[in-house]
Order: structure tokens, then C-alpha cells, then sequence
């Protein structure tokens, strides 16, 4: 029997066929390790859906587990007022980062600023979160009156967050688009600015659609700057009342998981196991959020040849 073949096309193979398998490997462990997550979720929030009506949870508008009491819409009311907050911040600055870096921005500028803009990516929320407390809600105090704990500089705190989340990957869309087009449109006599806004822009609208739904997920998933700076205050939030929205301290879903996962509760009751239903809930709507992600980006993907 001959000795297999590690040099030159046998090795190239079997090194191919190596870099297949761990490729393989780690595709599996990626949708094992969601699959697992959401069993985990599902076991302990069937066992809270025997114990507290579907309907109950899903339609009431109070949350006080302490008197059994499980009605998720505050907290649902709580953290899309924090995502609007932060999507009004975030969606515009993000975008016209994005523009000027693409398309004002020189080379040398860009290789600097780019990843200068993505280290805010890398600051640990929790220091957004003491940001928010000690230095932006007194800022806004001294400009309106404002509680300790409001929706106000939490929103402000998370949309600085997701802007780099936004721009990086709108920045990467446009730059993406051919230079035919923004030559034709230049041999037309555009400006840059019409060029950028009318052409480019349109040209990546799947890719900045895609950042800022992906932003917004992440913004529904952030925890520590919204139990920090937002408060402990599960209540329902009244749209007549624009300044009350942000103006008073709420309570999110993933605030409320901390709140219950550290407390002293204890393991199998219908409290604690509450944890894994709003969990589940917020699974299921980041999910839905990046499904429409994929969509609309398989929907208004623009192919150039």
C-alpha cells in the first residue's frame, strides 16, 4: 500500500478538506448553541405559562411580581421607548458619519477615523451606563427637572452606543457602490452633495436599512445602561404625555431579567421562572427584527456588474 500523498496536490486537499470540517464544525456549534438557548428558554417559560395565563402575561398592564402580578407590557412599553429614544439619536448621526466618511472623507482620514469611531463599540456598557447617571443626567437636570433615574439619558447613552454600529456598516454599503456611478453622475454636472445623497445613498439603501435594524435589535438587548440609568419602574407608558416618557424612570425587559436574576427568589418559582417568559418574549421579537434585517436586504440589494 502506498503512503498517501502529503506533498504538494494530495496535501493541498487534505489540508482543504481539514479547513472544511472545522468550518463545518463551527457552523454546527453556532446553531446548536441557539438551538440550546432557546430549549433552555422554552422548558422554564412553559412551566410560567402553565402557571400564569398566556393571556395574562401578553395582554396586562401591570408588572409586580413580588404580588404575582405578570403583565409584560410595561416592560415592553419601557424598552421601545428606549430603542425610539436611541434610534432618534443614533439613525441620523450614524448615517451622516457614514456619507462623510464615504464620501468626504479622505483616505488618510478615513484609516483614522473609522476605527477611532469603532472603539465606542468597545467600551463596556456599564461605563456608559455610570456615564449616564453622574455626568448626563445632572447635565439635563440643569435644563429641565428630571428624575435620578429617567428614560432621557438612557436613550442618549445607548444611541451614542449603536452609532458606530450604524455608520461601519452603512460606510461599508456605499462604499460598496461603483465609481461609474457616482462618474456619470458627476458627468452630468452633480454636485457632491447630490451626488452622495441622491446616488449613493439609494445605491446602498439595503445595507443602511439592514445597520439601522440591526442597531435598533441591539438597542431592545442593551442591559446595563438602561438598569443603571433608567431605574427600576415598570410602568406603562402614557403617549399622551411626550415629556413623562422620558422624563421618569421605567423599567425594560432586560432591566427587569437583571432585577429578578439577582435577586433572592427562589429557583422553581412562578417569579423566577418569569425571567426565562420575558426573556423568551425578547428573543423572539430580536429574532423577528433580524429576519426583516435579511429581508430587506434581500429585497432592495442592488447587484452591479
Amino acid at each position: 500500500m502506498s503512503a498517501p500523498d502529503l506533498t504538494g496536490d494530495g496535501a493541498r486537499t487534505t489540508r482543504g478538506a481539514a479547513f472544511k470540517a472545522l468550518f463545518a464544525l463551527c457552523a454546527a456549534l453556532s446553531i446548536l448553541t441557539t438551538i440550546a438557548i432557546v430549549a433552555t428558554l422554552l422548558y422554564d417559560a412553559v412551566d410560567f405559562f402553565a402557571a400564569v395565563s398566556p393571556l395574562e402575561f401578553f395582554t396586562g398592564t401591570e408588572w409586580t411580581p413580588a404580588n404575582e402580578v405578570y403583565g409584560v407590557w410595561p416592560l415592553i412599553s419601557g424598552t421601545l421607548i428606549i430603542t425610539f429614544g436611541s434610534a432618534v439619536i443614533a439613525l441620523p448621526i450614524g448615517l451622516l458619519t457614514a456619507i462623510y466618511l464615504s464620501e468626504y472623507a479622505s483616505e488618510r482620514r478615513r484609516a483614522f477615523l473609522k476605527p477611532a469611531l469603532e472603539v465606542l463599540a468597545g467600551v463596556p456598557t456599564v461605563v456608559y451606563g455610570y456615564f449616564a447617571l453622574v455626568y448626563v443626567t445632572p447635565a439635563l437636570d440643569a435644563i429641565v427637572p428630571i428624575g435620578t433615574f429617567n428614560a432621557l439619558s438612557a436613550s442618549i447613552m445607548v444611541g451614542i452606543m449603536i452609532i458606530p454600529m450604524v455608520s461601519s456598516i452603512s460606510e461599508d454599503a456605499m462604499s460598496a457602490v461603483p465609481d461609474s456611478l457616482r462618474r456619470a453622475s458627476y458627468g452630468l454636472g452633480a454636485t457632491k452633495f447630490t451626488v452622495s445623497t441622491s446616488v449613493v445613498v439609494p445605491a446602498a439603501l439595503s445595507g443602511i436599512l439592514s445597520s439601522y435594524i440591526l442597531a435598533l435589535s441591539r438597542a431592545i438587548g442593551e442591559t446595563m445602561i438602561v438598569a443603571i440609568a433608567a431605574g427600576q419602574t415598570p410602568r406603562l407608558i402614557d403617549l399622551t404625555d411626550p415629556a413623562g416618557m422620558f422624563l421618569g424612570s421605567i423599567q425594560t425587559m432586560t432591566a427587569a431579567m437583571v432585577q429578578i436574576g439577582a435577586s433572592d427568589v427562589i429557583g422553581q418559582s412562578t417569579e423566577y421562572k418569569s425571567l426565562f417568559a420575558v426573556g423568551l418574549t425578547l428573543f423572539v421579537i430580536t429574532f423577528a427584527m433580524n429576519l426583516f434585517s435579511e429581508w430587506v436586504a434581500s429585497r432592495y440589494r442592488e447587484v452591479y456588474r
